[in-house]
């Protein structure tokens, strides 16, 4: 297999095989359930899965989403989080073969697992953020574009942005606008984009949340203005893509 190929197959692989992880963390670190100890079992019935039913994406795939001994739905989070981590591994690779490649397909996991976790807990764990924040310094020491100076005031704009217009947003409407993890979760994209690309993230965040409102208004859903949206994972969502176009565009 020539090193063009290597990559894409070799991280779209390793990230099938981290999204069976991912998909336990977000569905059990929420509810309080320990990830890392005991084995995998059916949640309806309890049975103790074999390796057969754990290969990811394919064990879904045969066994059409349901346990083999009770028949009950498994949690479609599993499969889909398996395969959101194969296609981001996979563009990596694409984008930008070899190690940085790597790098950034880690930037795209962790944002994946902050994304899920908000849309099903409306959730940004600080020990995530803060995995996020410390891998995007890591990369920038190891000379990885941007420089190491746009990541520090990517990181410190993305913050302060964020926070300034919560606060705005609290002082005038006195409620909450934004969840305290946003503001975290901008400062650690920029940590990974650098200063110039946070403005482009924001308005596509932005841009995909008016789009999510519309379609709940031309469908016949209900839209208040105290809604919660999960902000974060628009930003996650936006980030990813933006990461891809900057590092594939580096000489």
């Amino acid at each position: 297999m020539s090193g063009a190929l290597l990559w894409p197959v070799a991280l779209g692989v390793l990230g099938a095989i981290l999204g069976s992880f991912f998909a336990a963390l977000v569905i059990r670190w929420p509810q309080g359930r320990s990830v890392t100890s005991g084995r995998s079992a059916c949640d309806a019935c309890g049975r103790t899965l074999g390796p057969a039913e754990l290969i990811p994406l394919l064990s879904a795939l045969l066994l059409r989403g349901r346990c083999r001994t009770c028949g009950a739905a498994i949690d479609p989070r599993h499969w889909q989080i398996e395969l959101a981590a194969a296609a981001i591994g996979l563009a990596a690779g694409m984008a930008v073969p070899g190690p940085i490649g790597l790098a950034g397909a880690v930037f795209g996991w962790l944002l994946l697992v902050l994304a899920a976790l908000d849309v099903t807990a409306f959730w940004l764990p600080d020990v995530m953020t803060g995995a996020l924040a410390l891998a995007g310094l890591l990369v920038g020491l190891l000379g990885v574009e941007p420089p190491l100076a746009a990541r520090a005031i990517g990181g410190v704009a993305g913050f302060a942005c964020l926070w300034a217009i919560a606060a705005g947003y609290r002082m005038i409407r006195h409620r909450e606008g934004l969840g305290g993890g946003d503001p975290k979760l901008f400062g650690a994209i920029g940590l990974w984009l650098g200063w110039r690309m946070l403005p482009v993230v924001l308005v596509m965040a932005s841009v995909t949340g008016l789009m999510l409102v519309m379609l709940r208004i031309t469908t016949g859903t209900k839209v208040r203005a105290d809604d919660r949206l999960p902000f974060g994972a628009l930003l996650a969502i936006a980030a990813y893509p933006v990461w891809l176009v900057m590092l594939a565009s580096v000489p």
